[in-house]
């Protein structure tokens, strides 16, 4: 009876030390809620997942949250879109591996009866001042997110500082900014990707794009293990190969919604 027992436990033991050796790694990534809105997560991960017996754990936020939880060591990895706060981020030692992923643009979009006229003009900071002097309804990010650092650069490039009643800071993602702005039948801002994803729910139309104050670069940074020994560096920076890749960029090249491509690959060789 006593030898049973002894072997049952060390079957037990045995079982178990084989299951903790087959359980998934997590790589915790921190990235702007336009990559997930836009559903390019759900179709870029599985394969770095499977491949790799991987989980990446997601945490959608703006860009400067998203930077913020890189800093602070509670991610491996951070995949964002402001440049200026990405080289921050890298020359106060934050993060290291800094590589261009993929680009889109913004858009300025509005209400069908564009009541500040914007329509036709090609400057964004000029169809900015239109708004503002026309005191026409706009729904900002107002998250320090990527967005809304971009939003705030052009304010200030018109030289105009937006105050409420016309202007609402809404201190949430992209998705729910869309439909805040549609409801109240106002202006904003977007990356091109999450509007493309929400164009069916909402009546809000494109009435600005296409000019370089526009242009909306992403990039991946692995999270600095000389700041942070406990981040996962060696993964985060295969999962950094993984999309700067031939696999990663030819997914994030081929997904679309509607016939329409969110994002374009844009990883140097």
């Amino acid at each position: 009876m006593k030898r049973l027992l002894g072997l049952l436990t060390i079957g037990i033991l045995v079982s178990s030390f084989a299951s903790y050796g087959l359980a998934e790694t997590r790589l915790r990534m921190s990235t702007t809620t336009s990559t997930e809105n836009s559903g390019l997560l759900k179709v870029l991960l599985p394969p770095f997942e499977k491949a790799n017996n991987v989980k990446v754990d997601v945490i959608s936020v703006g860009t400067g949250k998203a930077l913020k939880l890189g800093e602070n060591g509670d991610v491996d990895v951070v995949f964002v879109h402001s440049r200026p706060a990405e080289d921050k981020f890298v020359s106060e030692g934050f993060g290291v591996d800094r590589k261009d992923v993929m680009y889109n643009d913004y858009v300025i979009l509005g209400p069908k009866n564009d009541p500040a006229g914007i329509k036709g003009i090609k400057s964004a900071i000029e169809a900015f001042k239109k708004i503002a002097e026309t005191k026409s309804m706009f729904v900002s990010r107002g998250d320090d997110s990527g967005t809304d650092k971009q939003e705030r650069s052009i304010w200030k490039a018109a030289g105009i500082t937006p105050q409420s009643p016309w202007y609402i800071e809404a201190g949430s993602g992209m998705g729910a900014v869309l439909q805040m702005a549609n409801e109240k039948n106002a202006y904003t801002l977007s990356d091109r990707g999450t509007y493309i994803s929400y164009e069916k729910k909402i009546d809000l139309v494109i009435l600005g794009e296409g000019e370089k104050t526009l242009f909306n670069p992403y990039g991946i940074i692995a999270v600095n293990p000389k700041k942070h020994p406990n981040a996962q560096y060696e993964l985060a920076k295969k999962f950094i190969d993984y999309v700067t890749g031939p696999e990663g960029q030819k997914i994030i090249q081929d997904y679309t919604l509607e016939g329409k491509q969110l994002f374009f690959p844009d990883a140097k060789k």
